[in-house]
């Protein structure tokens, strides 16, 4: 423990007694600083800024968000965890919004607090045990499901479930699990989703070529990012979505919804895979699907008409099943 003084401590003191450059009041009082020189330090212009009642920042200026997600902890108490949008971008995913706003944590059932606006506070019986890393935050699992519950933009639930599956994070029977753990308030978006992913759709894209295709009465159910084999076993691609009865592939094309700028030569060196076994390849542009739905519609009938006029490749689809089974709930 620093000795106690009269004086105004040491910014590097106070910073290295706590870690960083938002404190507890009574952290500054153990140090030795009157409460008055505190507050005078944290008046309007004053050196400091006070975060919420209690909590400091040791600067005057617009909080970071390091800066809200430390102070949210401090003001939350022991055993607190970080966990939605904060924790999603702490677990390193891309695709989902960046935070702002409250930081949301996860408190044990007893612990009452206030948020202040700057941290909403969720006190739970099932508190995790916190992932490893420098900041103490949710499960992946548990913090996809606490974000998503409090979504009810479709598409933008569909691009974080997506991802933590394409990326191989987390399965979907494990946030389905989460999910069903927890209070259902909440849940039917998300059940939905985790049911198109089970289903094989692996982005915003995939699920609404897959709803416009539930309209057609011509077009069989397709299989959705399958591996597709020759006759001896060997690899040939794997297509966004595969129309297995006449062999035909249809990829929705566009690497904006995929990982990264080296998947548009993977496409083209997929496309290029599968026409020369033979595999009719129908490329659809996403913003197609929402433009213009039944004429993308009426050319994957026609083309599928077509495809079935010719002797069909010896080729073989093995469905894109998760390792740890799929969600059917």
């Amino acid at each position: 423990m620093p000795r106690r003084r009269t004086d105004v401590p040491d910014l590097d003191d106070l910073v290295a007694y706590r870690g960083g450059l938002v404190v507890l009041v009574r952290d500054l009082v153990e140090l030795g600083m009157h409460r008055d020189t505190i507050a005078y330090r944290c008046r309007p212009g004053g050196p400091w800024r006070r975060l919420a009642p209690g909590l400091v920042m040791l600067r005057n200026g617009p909080p970071t968000r390091d800066d809200r997600r430390r102070g949210g902890l401090l003001h939350a108490g022991p055993d607190a965890l970080i966990t939605g949008l904060d924790a999603l971008e702490l677990h390193g995913l891309e695709r989902a919004p960046r935070p702002s706003g409250p930081v949301h944590l996860l408190v044990p059932p007893e612990r009452r607090r206030s948020g202040y606006g700057l941290v909403m506070i969720e006190r739970t019986d099932r508190l995790p045990g916190p992932a490893p890393g420098r900041w103490p935050i949710a499960p992946l699992e548990r913090a996809v499901i606490d974000t998503v519950r409090r979504m009810r933009e479709r598409d933008v639930v569909r691009s974080v479930v997506a991802e933590v599956v394409q990326r191989g994070l987390r399965t979907p029977a494990q946030l389905a699990t989460e999910l069903e753990a927890g209070a259902q308030r909440g849940s039917r978006l998300p059940r939905e989703v985790l049911r198109e992913v089970s289903a094989g759709i692996r982005s915003v894209a995939e699920a609404k070529a897959r709803v416009l295709l539930q309209r057609s009465k011509a077009l069989p159910p397709a299989l959705w990012n399958p591996e597709v084999v020759d006759e001896h076993g060997r690899f040939i691609a794997k297509p966004d979505a595969w129309f297995d009865d006449v062999a035909m592939a249809w990829e929705i094309d566009s690497h904006e919804f995929h990982l990264g700028p080296a998947d548009h030569a993977a496409t083209l060196a997929r496309r290029s895979a599968m026409t020369a076994t033979g595999i009719i390849v129908v490329a659809t542009a996403p913003s197609r699907i929402a433009r213009e739905p039944a004429t993308v519609l009426a050319e994957l009938e026609r083309t599928h008409a077509q495809a079935a006029l010719r002797p069909r490749p010896r080729l073989y689809a093995l469905p894109d099943v998760p390792t740890s089974g799929a969600f059917v709930g």
